[in-house]
């Protein structure tokens, strides 16, 4: 009942007379949030607020609380999401919920239909500098599928080898938005917005040498470019990165919808 069509169909049968008001309202009882235990609070109505269901935070839970929160919201929505599962997390969990999907690179546990498929028109174009990159790029990249977007991803482009990332200049061109993810001194997404003509989302990630400070280095370079267009999220938050990038181009779909109503 927290999908936008789940509630008008609702609406629409409680109007039409086919379902009763009292079991409506039995139906809308959890809509704001619904306890479990005495642990979480599952806000059942950010879907409806902001387009996102609420995404489950791995660390610092047990796998029996994670479990517990699981099983509470895949009675709500097609698409249950925890993130930062380590390994040893997700084979206790896997006791625990059936169908758990394991998105090892990006440590994210899902539960999922069998084929999500894109919902939203428009592109999100993943970059990673290097390698040791991947697992936030990752991150963004399948949290933005589940999200139902569709994703290109690029591996491997950073500036140390800048040939890399011009050869594939074609794949900056075709993207609605582009998230550009980087460590050591984070300079490729000030690179990537010098050619693009979408929004930059720059994800710093805490890859490096010690005098990159965990991250800091590259999120301050990134903080500072000279090229315009450029929005930074926190160190090592694809996730964030991920959602920014789905708003975007939810935005952009209203605002084409809306043109065509107006």
């Amino acid at each position: 009942m927290t999908q936008p069509e789940a509630l008008r169909s609702l609406l629409e049968a409680v109007a039409n007379g086919k379902v009763s008001p009292e079991m409506a309202l039995n139906s809308l009882k959890d809509l704001t949030y619904e306890s479990v235990g005495d642990f979480a609070k599952i806000d059942h109505h950010r879907q409806l607020r902001t387009g996102f269901p609420e995404v489950i935070w791995g660390p610092g839970k047990t796998p029996d609380q994670i479990a517990q929160i699981m099983e509470v919201m895949r009675q709500r929505g097609s698409v249950v999401m925890a993130t930062r599962i380590s390994p040893d997390v997700y084979a206790a969990l896997q006791k625990k919920v059936r169908e758990l999907q394991y998105f090892e690179l990006a440590r994210i546990c899902a539960i999922t239909p069998s084929v999500i498929e894109p919902r939203f028109s428009g592109k999100i174009t993943i970059l990673s500098a290097g390698t040791a990159d991947l697992p936030v790029a990752e991150e963004a990249a399948v949290t933005a599928e589940l999200s139902g977007f569709l994703v290109q991803r690029l591996w491997d482009v950073g500036v140390a080898g800048i040939h890399r990332l011009l050869n594939n200049r074609h794949l900056i061109d075709s993207a609605s938005v582009l998230i550009v993810v980087a460590g050591m001194e984070g300079a490729l997404p000030s690179v990537v917005a010098g050619l693009a003509d979408c929004p930059v989302i720059a994800v710093p990630t805490s890859i490096g040498y010690g005098a990159s400070f965990s991250g800091l280095a590259p999120l301050l370079t990134m903080l500072n470019s000279c090229a315009a267009g450029i929005g930074v999220v926190n160190i090592d938050n694809g996730f964030g990165a991920a959602v920014l990038a789905g708003q975007i181009l939810r935005t952009s779909e209203k605002l084409r919808l809306a043109s065509q109503t107006s």
